[in-house]
């Protein structure tokens, strides 16, 4: 049998840029703001800094917490000032080891609210279920830093969607490295989420970060985001392969004729 060869590429997947309409659609990112903030009963002039995951231990959220109780203990005048939401849908419910692990969580987050938090504030809020699409985007437009400190992931898609979210060219993406994502959105705040110091200096400086240069990392974000979408992701895939496929039958016809 003729030997074959195998193209092996990497493609990293995306997600579908909202359209002109989508984005018309959504609620002002003032008002976005005024809804979170009403609901989750915090402070006027909050920093809000949110993660958007699954209950799972590879998505670094004990880590997260962590840097954020460190954030606290390093910089206490953001005690009143800060707080950060972390949406953690469920998973694996059936496996004890996730349910420790969400127990673990929820502990360490009480623990970060009673030593920091003080009538009518608290820094920590886990929102421990499934969160629609809508809502998730609210928070996307609401927030000031979006925390995606993986410990391991091939992608995350987190950060495109908080990215696309942001057409006030506003907020500010913390980053893990060791999710694929960091070699595409470079303009992010790249951090090395098992160094909780590197971490909390991280939310530190996003915390801070002037609404200028807000603007020129996310417009650079938006940017590559927009052009590697899904469907150029799909497109890659499908023009290598007919590519590769054409390749074959030419050399199969070549064979052939050799052979005759």
């Amino acid at each position: 049998m003729a030997a074959r060869e195998t193209l092996v590429e990497s493609y990293p997947i995306s997600i579908e840029w909202p359209d002109d309409a989508q984005a018309a659609a959504w609620p002002a990112v003032g008002e976005c703001r005024r809804r979170v903030i009403e609901r989750l009963q915090l402070p006027a002039d909050v920093c809000l800094a949110v993660g958007v995951d699954r209950f799972d231990y590879t998505k670094g959220i004990l880590e997260r917490l962590n840097a954020v109780e460190r954030m606290l203990e390093k910089w206490p005048e953001w005690v009143g000032r800060f707080a950060f939401v972390q949406v953690a849908a469920p998973t694996r419910g059936a496996l004890e080891e996730y349910r420790s692990f969400q127990d673990r969580a929820e502990s360490m987050a009480r623990r970060i609210n009673d030593r920091f938090g003080r009538p009518g504030y608290q820094p920590v809020h886990l929102l421990a279920q499934h969160h629609e699409h809508d809502a998730v985007n609210e928070l996307f437009r609401a927030a000031n830093v979006c925390v995606v400190t993986s410990l391991h992931d091939g992608m995350n898609l987190v950060c495109k969607e908080f990215v696309a979210a942001r057409d006030d060219l506003q907020g500010v993406l913390m980053l893990s490295r060791f999710a694929g994502a960091a070699r595409e959105l470079s303009e992010a705040l790249i951090v090395n989420p098992y160094h909780v110091e590197e971490t909390a200096e991280a939310l530190n400086r996003a915390a801070r970060m002037p609404a200028a240069e807000q603007r020129e990392r996310m417009a650079s974000l938006r940017s590559t985001v927009r052009e590697f979408n899904v469907f150029r992701w799909a497109g890659r895939m499908l023009a290598d392969a007919a590519r590769w496929r054409l390749r074959a039958r030419i050399e199969d016809r070549v064979r052939r004729s050799q052979n005759i």
